[in-house]
């Protein structure tokens, strides 16, 4: 008996962390213009004009200023949101297909300074 409860247990347990998973990790956060997409810490998210539906034109030095928001492997698809490959194989969050991105110098939720950068930077939007 005491088997069967553990081997329930454990495949709740596991049940669980694979929803954690395949969650979307974006919330909504108050900014300065009005409620913005953020990852799951809190931090501000980013479109690029330069990407298309569905796939990032943001790689190499671009993705060190605009880390993109990965996708574990284990992630499913929800609503507005998808998933996308990139170039070097791994997995990044879309919302309504365009891909989406942290800007390094977004230090507190909230933070914006990412908006409008280059001309080529725009909030994420809810």
């Amino acid at each position: 008996m005491k088997s069967v409860k553990l081997l329930f247990a454990v495949a709740a347990a596991a049940l669980a962390a694979t929803a954690a998973f395949a969650a979307t990790p974006v919330k909504e956060v108050e900014s300065a213009k009005g409620k913005v997409l953020a990852g799951k810490d809190g931090m501000t998210l980013y479109t690029f004009k330069k990407d298309a539906k569905g796939v990032s034109n943001c790689n190499d030095d671009c993705a060190k200023n605009w880390p993109p928001l990965m996708a574990a492997g284990g992630a499913k698809a929800d609503g507005a949101y998808s998933i996308i490959d990139r170039k070097d194989g791994t997995k990044q969050w879309a919302k309504d297909g365009l891909p989406l991105y942290y800007f390094v110098k977004d230090k507190k939720m909230g933070d914006i300074t990412g908006d409008g950068v280059g001309g080529n930077w725009s909030l994420a939007k809810p």
